[in-house]
């Protein structure tokens, strides 16, 4: 049997929410070991939204998805978190108690740590997208129809449809049409639920002629060898004709999957966790959520607020690290010691 690596706390997932995690901790001597099911840090940052715009983080008017992910990385270096990737967190066994947490969490790939607490920042768990009903479709996946934009590059010159009308439909939409040869958002209706700034603006690129908007579904697709070339399109009406597509993409959302999380007996509310907005801890005392993963009354799903609830998990969680030791809050801009911890002279 491995023998446990011994640490104060393991975060399961490394996305934005983890990776800040690990600073508000390593503010307070607390070291950290992170686990992810992914081959690197950034979580759907960095895996499915690597060059994606983000404007509401505080202080960066425009930060792309990896672009943020880097600098979390360059600001936790000084605390020397250790990342195990590519690890999916099996199994928790509680061995302390109430008062004094101690668990046992054992991942995939044989790792074991005992840790006194636990924090769960893994978004939403495993995620699938959810794919359209186009027959065939799966021949020209990874090809010229992708579920993510990883590269914009790969849509430079040519004819791209995108098929949605959330936040990442209309996003992708704006960010696309400047180097794709021509753009065409399909949406089943001529109602859209991204943010509305978002929806103005494609309207107005519609307006000016620089963008197509259909208002129907892809019912069909041609190509060879893996390459589109058109989409036939079922409109409102219920006409049909097709449409130049080189490249698709269809936003129809996330399949969230929670894995072995929801076996820890953990409470839950439609497969996310509900935590308390004190400390965001879980019904299990030393086991805090944070992030997408969570529910509360209120909750937004935006990175910012992950970095709220990370900053008060880590407070409770120094009770639990340090019994003994009293917490006495301190801003980093007046506190010699944080400043020295993070290289500031």
């Amino acid at each position: 049997m491995t023998e446990s690596i011994k640490t104060d706390v393991v975060i399961v997932g490394a996305g934005p929410a983890g990776l800040f995690a690990v600073f508000e901790l390593g503010l307070l001597d607390i070291k950290c070991h992170l686990v992810d099911i992914l081959p690197k840090p950034g979580g759907q940052c960095a895996e499915l939204y690597p060059e994606k715009p983000i404007y509401d983080i505080p202080g960066h008017p425009f930060v792309t998805g990896q672009g943020l992910v880097d600098k979390l990385l360059e600001q936790i270096a000084p605390f020397n978190p250790t990342f195990h990737y590519g690890e999916i967190v099996e199994a928790l066994e509680v061995l302390g108690t109430p008062d004094a947490p101690l668990f046992r969490v054992r991942a995939s790939g044989g790792l074991s740590f005992e840790c006194k607490v636990v924090i769960v920042a893994a978004g939403g768990g495993s995620f699938l997208p959810k794919k359209p009903p186009i027959d065939g479709i799966e021949a020209y996946e990874a090809k010229s129809v992708f579920y993510a934009v990883r590269k914009k590059d790969e849509f430079r010159d040519k004819n791209v449809v995108i098929i949605g009308g959330g936040d990442s439909a209309l996003d992708w939409t704006l960010n696309l049409q400047p180097i794709a040869k021509r753009l065409t958002l399909v949406h089943r209706r001529d109602e859209f639920r991204g943010a509305p700034h978002s929806v103005n603006s494609m309207r107005e690129l519609v307006g000016a002629g620089l963008i197509d908007l259909h208002i129907g579904q892809i019912v069909g697709l041609s190509g060879e060898a893996g390459e589109l070339s058109a989409a036939t399109l079922k409109a409102a009406d219920g006409s049909a004709r097709e449409i130049a597509c080189e490249r698709l993409i269809p936003f129809f959302g996330l399949t969230m999957k929670l894995g072995p999380i929801g076996e820890w007996g953990l409470n839950l509310h439609e497969n996310l966790i509900p935590v308390d907005t004190e400390k965001f801890e879980t019904n299990i005392p030393g086991i805090f959520a944070i992030g997408d993963i969570n529910h509360y009354p209120g909750k937004l799903k935006l990175i910012l607020c992950g970095f709220h609830e990370g900053s008060l998990a880590a407070q409770k969680a120094h009770r639990y690290v340090y019994p003994d030791k009293r917490l006495t809050f301190q801003y980093t801009t007046s506190s010699s010691n944080l400043q020295k911890k993070l290289g500031v002279h």
